[in-house]
């Protein structure tokens, strides 16, 4: 039974690789079609971008110069528009792109060539806002569908890369434990039985111990054992689906937050500044003989700046503006600035990285600072924020102590994004706490276009 056991272990082995192997190959070939699906959507965009151009120029100036972009362009249409059909990597990107091949031949043939011509008749109403507008709704429609288009490639591309790696990753894992598994049965086949079927089963209740506890991060390590092992897939699957809803969970709320704060930062903040300033012109317009409308004037210029200093608190409360435009470490900075215990901050390496880890990072802060001020009677806090391999923040007080643990609060900030929460608060002798929080490897693209826009 033991040989025969060894030599299907080995087989397996072999076939997961050889599996990995073949899918490794496959990831590349689709990797590599969807960057020249990519390429060839950018040429297409580059050759409405110069038909765009060459014809705006030609309108304005009336001069052949100025349309040189135009004919290479339109001579050069009709085989980029076959490359790029044809690059198309799955049904719904192909049929995408053969929409986005009508419209650019569309507004050559429909629109661009007869405003060519009559410009070349003289005709006055080429350069009418009528035409001008039509062009721009048909090229930012067009660029907005190639937009969509690469979006939806590079999310393919991203995805094939992604499932290539876990199932190289798999694929030596599984090799690995094989390859540990039948040496361990030659060696020790007859006590490895008891361990292969107890020690994973209390590894199994531990584990659902600690997810029962709030700890989402905990894994269930693989098994020999066929019932074991599906157990712990099973488990680990369960856990990993846990945290991945968590993490979006606060995706979506600090989307929102952020959202919330930004609108009332340019809707009911600029109105209500705008009134301000309209209620002091009208102040200083008013005679000095009229005391009751100056002081109703007065009185209301004090209830709006009150109003816009509550909105302004307010907003920032739900999401600093600064957290938005300059990032981690200024928004702590300026919440150490209003905090009414002395607070020092430091960094080192300080970066950008994604929005929502430094809007997660900068709530767990500031909990822990106000944590710090309301019961722990401090006297000074330091926070040292470190971007390495992963973000490091240590708040630090000198406070009364003998804290417990983190509030939940705390605890699932930091689990959704597989960090790490530490606390050491030995009673009198103040709390330190410790985050770590792995860094992705690219800026989250919504955190950056919100700070653009704010």
């Amino acid at each position: 039974m033991a040989s025969a056991l060894l030599a299907a272990l080995i087989g397996v082995v072999f076939a997961v690789l050889l599996w990995a192997i073949s899918d490794a190959n496959s990831s590349v070939s689709a990797r590599r079609a969807s960057r020249t699906a990519l390429v060839e959507a950018g040429t297409m965009e580059q050759l409405l971008l110069d038909l765009e151009t060459g014809q705006r120029g030609f309108v304005i100036t009336k001069k052949e110069e100025f349309l040189q972009p135009w004919p290479a362009a339109r001579k050069a249409l009709p085989a980029a528009s076959e490359r790029f059909t044809t690059s198309a990597t799955s049904p719904h990107q192909r049929r995408a792109a053969e929409r986005i091949a009508h419209g650019v031949e569309s507004f050559l043939n429909d629109y661009s060539v007869p405003l060519v011509a009559m410009v070349r008749r003289g005709d006055p109403s080429a350069a009418g806002l009528h035409e001008t507008a039509e062009g721009k709704r048909r090229v930012d429609t067009l660029r907005a569908r190639f937009d969509s288009y690469m979006k939806d490639e590079r999310a393919q591309l991203a995805q094939r890369t992604d499932a290539a790696g876990t199932n190289s990753r798999q694929a030596v894992l599984a090799a690995t434990l094989g390859l540990a598994g039948s040496l361990a049965l030659v060696a020790v086949f007859t006590v490895s039985q008891h361990r292969a079927v107890v020690r994973p089963v209390r590894g199994a209740a531990g584990a659902a111990q600690e997810l029962a506890g709030g700890d989402l991060s905990v894994r269930v390590p693989p098994s020999r054992m066929a019932e074991i092992k599906a157990l712990g897939t099973s488990f680990n699957t369960m856990a990993a689906s846990l945290q991945d809803s968590r993490r979006r969970i606060m995706e979506s709320t600090e989307a929102v937050h952020r959202r919330t704060a930004r609108d009332l930062h340019d809707g009911a903040q600029q109105r209500l500044v705008s009134l301000m300033i309209g209620l002091r012109l009208a102040r200083e317009m008013l005679a000095d003989t009229e005391p009751a409308a100056i002081d109703l004037l007065d009185q209301s210029i004090d209830n709006a700046q009150t109003a816009i200093n509550e909105l302004r608190e307010l907003a920032s409360g739900i999401y600093p503006l600064v957290l938005t435009v300059k990032g981690l470490v200024a928004a702590v900075r300026d919440l150490a600035s209003r905090c009414p215990v002395a607070t020092v901050v430091t960094c080192e390496n300080e970066r950008r990285i994604s929005s929502a880890v430094e809007s997660n990072a900068y709530f767990v802060v500031a909990e822990a600072v106000t944590n710090a001020v309301k019961h722990a009677s401090a006297s000074r806090i330091d926070v040292r924020i470190e971007f390495r391999d992963m973000l490091r923040i240590r708040v630090v007080d000198d406070g009364v102590g003998g804290v417990g643990k983190a509030s939940a609060g705390l605890a699932d900030r930091v689990a959704a994004f597989d960090g790490k929460l530490t606390i050491s608060s030995p009673a009198g002798a103040g709390t330190s706490l410790l985050i770590q929080i792995p860094i992705p490897d690219c800026v989250d693209v919504a955190g950056t276009a919100d700070t653009a826009h704010a």
